[in-house]
């Protein structure tokens, strides 16, 4: 590439988070023609790819295996044909960050929703009732994925009582340890420099349930009416999906925004860490226990235990804790044969000991 095409290349595509350190992962892919891009848009083995000259379709067809993990996805910057008829996608280079869930199909699979992403912001809508276990669900995944998660709570102006909407703030952030928690209108615009502040620099990726709002914010973010709206049930707070693709678009104050279609699932995929860092407060308890393999059931001296007995620790935290740190074990077990047999043996040693405490119960009341 001629320093003046670089130049070029550099200008076109430093608005959608091009830099020196993609440069240098292209190198090999220069040398052989091929053009960078990064995808805006995937449909049917297809993708959209906005380049230096302007955007291209291009079919992913070389560069799409049998492992969901490793298709091309919205945020991927690839190495695309300068023409043909189809055009195809070379390459994609290595990912930075990867927003990954489990598929709602019985193989044990991973689905990526969206690659090289900084910030995952978490849109909650202050029109129906928390449900502070899915925001959790939602921060494991986004700090699994690498990116710094964000709650924006959306419809902020549906709640004008200050006192509620601070109670309710309140109940995110203590679900949502070293997340910022950011209470949002588009109808006033209240919070909504602060958040064009933070996304300003790298790509966002949008997520959220049906009818909490996404595509309002990311039309406020974007300045103009882009994403279609939908009205939301009154009955239940909830909307039809308004997005059925993941867009990626250049934001006008800087940075660039991936709005995601509304997730029904969630399902968690090898996200034990992200698991820990939603639940820090537990995780240090933790250190605690007498036992480093304590499991926070009945064990003697564990600290977990000693937090909940105090009211240190509420009870509803511990439960989701369980929940999610069961189900991401689970998900795992299914492609490691060797933790399968772990756990097998651990729920028949658990149901042996839960057999004989019944026993040893029966017996005393006798």
């Amino acid at each position: 590439m001629t320093s003046s095409s670089a130049a070029s290349v550099f200008s076109a595509l430093t608005p959608y988070g091009w830099d020196d350190a993609w440069a240098d992962e292209f190198a090999p892919y220069d040398t052989e023609g091929l053009l960078p891009g990064r995808v805006i848009r995937v449909d049917r083995g297809q993708c959209d790819v906005v380049t230096a000259g302007g955007i291209v379709r291009a079919d992913t067809a070389f560069v799409t295996p049998h492992d969901p993990m490793r298709v091309v996805c919205t945020g991927d910057w690839v190495a695309v044909e300068p023409g043909g008829n189809p055009r195809y996608v070379r390459a994609y280079l290595p990912r930075r960050t990867a927003f990954v869930r489990s598929t709602s199909s019985k193989r044990s699979e991973g689905q990526i929703l969206a690659a090289n992403v900084d910030h995952a912001i978490v849109a909650v809508s202050l029109a129906a009732e928390l449900d502070l276990g899915r925001i959790e669900r939602f921060l494991a995944l986004a700090w699994e994925s690498g990116a710094q998660p964000l709650v924006v709570l959306t419809k902020a102006d549906l709640v004008p009582d200050p006192v509620t909407r601070a109670h309710l703030v309140q109940d995110v952030e203590l679900s949502a340890p070293g997340v910022q928690v950011l209470p949002t209108s588009a109808v006033d615009g209240g919070g909504l420099d602060i958040l064009v502040a933070t996304v300003s620099g790298g790509t966002s990726v949008l997520l959220g349930q049906s009818g909490a709002g996404k595509s309002t914010l990311a039309n406020a973010l974007l300045g103009a009416e882009v994403m279609e709206v939908q009205a939301t049930r009154d009955v239940d707070g909830k909307g039809r999906h308004t997005t059925t693709t993941r867009n990626l678009l250049a934001l006008p104050g800087g940075g660039v925004l991936i709005d995601t279609p509304g997730l029904r699932g969630v399902g968690l995929w090898d996200a034990e860490t992200g698991v820990g860092q939603v639940f820090a407060e537990i995780e240090e308890l933790a250190q605690r226990c007498r036992f480093h393999d304590c499991a926070h059931e009945a064990e003697p001296g564990c600290a977990v235990l000693a937090a909940l007995d105090s009211g240190d620790l509420p009870v509803r935290r511990l439960e989701s804790y369980r929940k999610l740190m069961r189900e991401n074990q689970w998900i795992v077990a299914k492609t490691d044969a060797r933790l399968r047999a772990e756990l097998r043996r651990d729920w028949k040693r658990k149901g042996a000991e839960g057999r004989a405490a019944m026993e040893l119960k029966r017996g005393r009341t006798r």
